[in-house]
């Protein structure tokens, strides 16, 4: 493993000798840019193995993305080795079914320390959550970005980070009722403390994602890279590219199904992602939305 072959990855080109903020927020949002949030190996048949040499293998050499396991757990490392002072969290996302907080910490996160100021770095929750450069760690402080408006907010013994973001504008009619469309404007995205984790805490949950029937990630197939203008996402065979249009205040959807026969064709022109195994696309019913 070495920092030039990551930086490739990423499109990385500058110096990074100085473990400054401007690197930092530059090299977050290329990351989310080149390497989606994905949970395909689960649908391949492959295990997710919380592994620093396994996971650059993949995301970096093999042209995949992965979940926040791999995405977050390699980030963390990456800053490690550019010099950052950093720590990984562990957090709690909010279900919008019970309209509360999941019980078990799923997300992994990384909190920066630069210049006696912390920030949240998060390369990999995906599509209209997913945010492009670190936060700064002052609560209910607004801070715009392509998506909307995140605040972390510091609730004491736990903060939430939320989001305000715009009304969705859904171009296709058969989706205009989709479950896969959530029409709140503001929303708590997920919570967490402050407390550091090692990688063992993460083992048990990793390994639950990808094996209880009732699991998120079992049930639905997801694939999803931000890009300049929005982000693409596929999920089971629904296939969208959402444009964030600030200035008239709303985000665009466009939405289609595909079929079987485009999903190879889908990945690797969209998502400049390479499947060694069949993909069994899975979308059954569960708490998500783009």
């Amino acid at each position: 493993m070495n920092l030039e072959e990551y930086f490739k990855r990423i499109g990385f080109h500058g110096s990074f000798d100085k473990p400054d903020l401007a690197t930092l927020k530059l090299i977050h949002k290329l990351h989310v840019m080149s390497i989606p949030f994905e949970n395909l190996s689960i649908h391949c048949g492959e295990r997710i193995i919380m592994d620093l040499e396994v996971i650059f293998n993949k995301v970096v050499r093999s042209s995949r993305g992965g979940w926040c396991f791999e995405n977050n757990f390699l980030f963390g490392w990456v800053l490690k080795e550019m010099g950052y002072d950093t720590s990984t969290l562990s957090s709690t996302v909010f279900n919008n079914v019970l309209n509360s907080f999941d019980p078990t910490e799923t997300h992994l996160i990384n909190k920066v320390i630069i210049d006696g100021k912390a920030y949240i770095a998060d390369v990999s929750f995906g599509m209209t959550s997913q945010m492009w450069e670190p936060l700064e760690l002052v609560s209910a402080k607004d801070q715009p970005q392509a998506a909307g408006v995140f605040r972390l907010i510091d609730k004491g013994d736990i903060w939430v980070l939320e989001k305000t973001g715009r009304k969705p504008e859904i171009l296709n009619p058969d989706f205009a009722k989709s479950s896969l469309v959530d029409w709140l404007v503001t929303k708590p995205i997920y919570c967490f403390t402050l407390v550091p984790r090692e990688v063992d805490h993460f083992l048990e949950t990793n390994h639950t994602l990808q094996t209880d029937p009732a699991s998120l990630f079992i049930r639905k197939s997801i694939c999803s890279l931000q890009t300049p203008t929005g982000f693409r996402a596929l999920l089971g065979w629904t296939y969208s590219e959402v444009t964030y249009k600030p200035e008239e205040g709303v985000d665009v959807f466009d939405m289609r199904n595909i079929t079987d026969d485009e999903i190879e064709q889908i990945l690797r022109e969209k998502f400049n992602v390479k499947l060694q195994n069949k993909l069994q696309p899975a979308n059954n019913k569960a708490c998500l939305t783009l």
